[in-house]
């Protein structure tokens, strides 16, 4: 890979006090470290629990570093040199200040007063043109010439370089030289309230600078397409006095917008590589491909990555590396994922009455990891060490290196994954559970019989019943069914299949709901097919004439998880909603979107469910295997952070359409319904992670429940949800043997058999720095940063929760610059290859409608987004905040592949293009104005940009092979989503553009994010301060 850098360094202001472990600033010491993350700060450092990011710790000598392999990236103007795809160490934790990362106030009152005039624009522009780009040569250190990074030097004046490592202290304040130094480098918009300054990106930057004024602060992605709205800026105090700029150096050419790291060449480099190849799980600590990357997995003892991705392949071996790194040590897993028809799908093994073998000590399952002794009669437990009988069954001689000679013939001694069936002391009180069912539960309050909804929903369904999921060996689903309406009360129909006509039971008592028919409600479609039909007919005719507008939510809950406890069976609501319950009935809810919260310390709440009705509701289903997925139609606010929050808890889905039209709409949602109905999944599931000595599993993040601190439960589990797991070490780790880690999940099948899934993944461990960096993965990294902020903005401002984010990217970067970087000017950016793009999904990530703090975007838009991702699995993340940019008019029709992705920036749009954006959650067509008509008039069969329809939301099947091959690339792009994407049309140069516009995450936002040259900028200046 090509391993670029660059210069850059706007300020950071100082820390606020009393976060984590941070220090609140230069002049102060730090705060007793937190090794967690965003936890309660009154936590002590040696809380058992987890808690998020890691903060600093005193200092001490640096990490012991490694031999680093031969190859430096060097990289100049002229020319880029490839070397090997790359490493990186790791270094100290540094107690500098934290980022104010600060709130999105007014441009003329910034958080915080302002020490530092900006300097002017002409000052700026000088700066940039002194930027000079230097390659760097081999150290003269003692050791082998360091790990492949990148770096841009600056010819500013500058210390010599380090020719040894630094022991930085939290001691006395910055020197007024050191500082104006540092502060010289800076773009007045990073001194000031607007956001930190730019890099040259192109030759006509200091032109655009000197009539621009510098841009607003952070903004969303909308989300919900918010009309477009003046941002107020992002204010980054001055965090040192200034000084007159000092630079030196001959004028330089500007850097080129190519010269920042690309997540397309990343991408394109590792297709390149790695793509289309058999990638074999044979060793241990190996760097998977990326998740852009296709490939064919064989399992040869160690999870797939499409179960198992990590944030480092290679763990830290002490306690004291893992602090200095900063690196976060965590797992994401995703226990249902799909497999590819050309990969073996799980083996099942059975040992009958005898069930599972199991460690005596740590429970533990039979796994590759487990070492047999003694001849065969033993076996030494690879995660806790302990020596087992091998039962009689079981026993096998060994070979002639101690393997034993059935080792190939057992699933479980040689995959990395693999199922046992489960005996009677798996299931609850000791019996076989039931087959699972689906009830179907739709509101028929007067908006949605006149919008047409309910009539839609009940005409699919009598279609989509049909393809209930079932087990391959099945000839039919076992899946039962059961139907119920409400509005301010709930009507339960009996479809048993002997009736003529279905029979409708009402419950107006919505405070202690009941279930008031067994015999009937729950049925099994084929037998009882004309009697559901019959009853889809009807619904709609029904309530025709209602003119009840009020509704309920919790008690449809309630009752429909009252109806599988009475069966005695697991199952899954389809809760079809639009408005907010405000009829009398447990679980009311009173309209509270109240945006002068935002930027408050208050802002919290909004994300809070408002009574704590919904998160007893949730407990009461997970206990009873019922999951819900809702599908949300609002017309105006719903309070999704309430209503959302049984879902999330239950492991279902939620699915929203705001002001939903039938003409417009239904294809979106029908498409989900169908991929949800379809959808294989498990049910009443429990997962626990198991680890070798010395570390262990501290935090879970997901669309989970926890009544423990180690066991994960799921009402149900599908092969889209994801589980982050955080690691934290108890003890030294074994460099020979490696981090063990060990995931069985517990559930029930779509035929009702209890059964074990279980996934064994082996880490290595390493006391060099260079071996953890080169090991990491930046798109677990953002998945786990994403989830731990996001579960964090429940219990802190929104603005203390950025400053850590900003502030990580910083230690992680600068500890890898001071332990594993040739010396060099503390004006040169360097990034270690694996993590060369973290900044700009982090940058996305910060402006995210999430944490973007924007009183324009609605807070059920943000509870809903936040929700989504909580459940994403890597590919997912990765995907949302780096948006895949296509352009369609070079696409070639008679190649198989896509067209290569262009860079999120406005940049690399044209006048004359097409262009496909799709995040995995929405999707645009972008038209330049000088289309080539015959592009437009091949794929809109219209003759010319003028007459082609915005309102459309699906494009029309013309017969010709560029209409053929657009629209085969985006249902290939919807069949890798858990949600359809909705098409939205975008003309260049109208309104709708604006909203487009949000997802080119390199660009500074309209609504007031920094660009991404503006966040290297910034992490950059964060480095200088903790480094110096």
């Amino acid at each position: 890979m090509n391993q670029q850098g660059y210069v850059a360094t706007p300020p950071y202001s100082q820390a606020q006090p009393g976060l984590g472990g941070f220090s609140p600033g230069f002049g102060q010491p730090a705060a007793p470290p937190m090794y967690g993350h965003y936890g309660d700060v009154r936590q002590s450092s040696s809380a058992s629990h987890s808690a998020m990011f890691k903060t600093n710790v005193p200092f001490g000598p640096a990490a012991p570093m490694g031999s680093p392999p031969p190859v430096i990236h060097q990289f100049n103007q002229a020319s880029l040199q490839n070397g090997p795809s790359s490493t990186a160490q790791q270094s100290n934790r540094y107690p500098a200040p934290l980022p104010s990362y600060s709130s999105y106030s007014h441009p003329s009152q910034p958080s915080y007063p302002n020490r530092s005039p900006p300097s002017s624009t002409a000052q700026l522009a000088n700066q940039l043109g002194n930027m000079q780009i230097n390659s760097y040569g081999p150290s003269n250190a003692p050791t082998l010439p360091p790990p492949p990074s990148s770096g841009i030097q600056s010819s500013l004046q500058s210390p010599p370089p380090l020719t040894q490592q630094m022991s930085l202290s939290s001691g006395p304040p910055v020197s007024p030289s050191l500082a104006n130094n540092l502060n010289s480098h800076c773009p007045p918009g990073a001194r000031q309230e607007g956001p930190p300054g730019s890099g040259p990106l192109n030759a006509n930057l200091q032109q655009q600078l000197s009539n621009q004024p510098s841009g607003p602060g952070f903004p969303p992605q909308y989300g919900n397409f918010a009309p477009p709205m003046a941002g107020a800026q992002l204010s980054y105090p001055g965090g040192l006095p200034s000084g007159p700029a000092q630079l030196a150096g001959p004028q330089q050419k500007k850097l080129d917008p190519d010269s920042i790291p690309s997540p397309i060449q990343v991408i394109e480099n590792d297709k390149v590589s790695r793509g289309g190849q058999i990638y074999a799980t044979n060793t241990r600590g190996q760097v998977p491909p990326l998740v852009t990357t296709d490939c064919v997995v064989q399992d040869q003892g160690h999870a797939s990555p499409r179960y198992f991705r990590c944030t480092a392949y290679c763990f830290p071996s002490s306690a004291e590396m893992a602090k200095q790194a900063q690196i976060p040590l965590a797992a994401i897993i995703k226990p249902f994922a799909s497999v590819l028809p050309n990969e073996t799908p799980l083996y099942l093994v059975n040992h009958g009455e005898t069930g599972p073998i199991r460690c005596n000590r740590c429970k533990a399952y039979m796994c590759p990891f487990m070492q047999f002794i003694e001849g065969g009669r033993k076996y030494q437990c690879g995660f806790c060490n302990c020596v087992n009988d091998v039962p009689p069954f079981y026993f096998q001689h060994l070979d002639h290196i101690g393997r034993r000679i059935d080792h190939y013939e057992r699933p479980e001694l040689s995959l990395g994954s693999y199922e046992y069936v489960a005996t009677l002391d798996y299931c609850k009180n000791n019996k076989p559970p039931q087959p699972p069912a689906y009830i179907f539960m739709i509101d028929v309050s007067y908006s949605n019989i006149k919008n047409g909804l309910v009539k839609l929903i009940c005409e699919e369904l009598k279609t989509v019943l049909d393809r209930l999921p079932r087990e391959e060996q099945e000839e039919a689903s076992t899946i039962r069914v059961g139907f119920v309406t409400y509005n301010k009360v709930l009507h339960f129909f009996n479809v048993k299949s002997n009736l003529a006509q279905p029979q409708m039971m009402v419950v107006t008592d919505v405070s202690e709901v009941f279930v008031p028919l067994l015999d009937g409600f729950l049925v099994n479609f084929q037998e009882s097919r004309s009697v559901i039909n019959n009853l889809l007919d009807q619904i709609p005719e029904m309530f025709a004439d209602t003119n009840e507008s009020e509704t309920v939510f919790a008690p449809i809950i309630q009752a429909g998880m009252e109806a599988l406890k009475a069966a005695e069976c697991p199952g899954k609501l389809f809760i079809f909603h639009s408005s907010l319950p405000t009829a009398e009935a447990p679980g009311k809810l009173k309209s509270r979107d109240d945006r002068k919260l935002v930027n408050t310390d208050k802002e919290k709440t909004l994300f809070q469910p408002q009574t704590n009705i919904y998160e007893t509701l949730a407990k009461d289903c997970v206990a009873n295997g019922c999951c819900v997925d809702l599908f949300l139609f609002p017309s105006q606010y719903v309070d999704v952070a309430s209503i959302g929050l049984v879902t999330m808890h239950t492991g279902g889905t939620l699915f929203k359409y705001n002001n939903f039209q039938v003409h417009s709409d239904s294809h979106q949602f029908l498409n989900d319904l169908r991929k949800d109905i379809e959808k294989r999944l498990g049910f009443d599931a429990i997962m626990r992670v198991r680890t070798s000595t010395g570390f262990r599993a501290t935090d879970f993040l997901g669309a989970i429940y926890m009544n423990n601190t180690t066991d994960v439960e799921m009402a149900a589990v599908d092969c889209d949800k994801a589980v982050t797991v955080e690691f934290k070490h108890d003890d030294k780790l074994n460099e020979d043997s490696g981090a063990l880690i060990q995931c069985a999940v517990l559930y029930t099948s779509m035929s009702g058999q209890r059964q074990l899934r279980i996934h064994n993944l082996g880490l290595n461990c390493s006391s060099q720095l260079v071996d953890v960096y080169k090991s990491c993965e930046t798109d677990a990294l953002i998945n786990f940063f994403v989830k731990s902020a996001y579960k964090a903005i429940l219990s802190q401002p929104l603005k203390t929760v950025r400053e850590i984010l900003v502030n990580q990217t910083a230690r992680m970067l600068a500890c890898y610059r001071k332990n594993c970087a040739s010396p060099s000017a503390v004006s040169q950016l360097i990034l270690p290859d694996s993590m060369k793009v973290l900044p700009v999904y982090m940058n996305s990530l910060l402006k995210s409608c999430v944490l973007a703090g924007k009183p324009e975007i609605s807070t059920d838009e943000r509870a809903f987004h936040r929700q989504l991702v909580m459940a994403m699995d890597v590919a997912g993340t990765q995907l949302l905040f780096y948006p895949q940019l296509l352009p369609i008019h070079s696409m070639d029709i008679k190649a198989d592949v896509f067209p290569t992705a262009v860079r999120c920036s406005e940049d690399r749009l044209s006048e004359g293009g097409l262009f496909l954006l799709a995040n995995g959650i929405h999707m645009f067509l972008w038209l330049g104005v000088s289309a080539p008509p015959e592009l437009i008039q091949g794929i809109f069969n219209v003759p010319s940009f003028a007459h082609v329809s915005t309102e459309a939301t699906i494009l029309p099947e013309v017969d010709n092979p560029c209409s053929s091959k657009l629209r085969s690339m985006i249902d290939l792009l919807q069949s890798k989503s858990p949600y359809s994407m909705k098409i939205l049309i975008v003309k260049q140069r109208e309104q709708p553009e604006m909203v487009f516009k949000q997802f080119l995450v390199e660009d500074k936002s309209v609504y007031g994010g920094p660009s991404y040259v503006d966040f290297l900028c910034c992490v950059h200046k964060e480095i200088c301060q903790l480094l110096n």
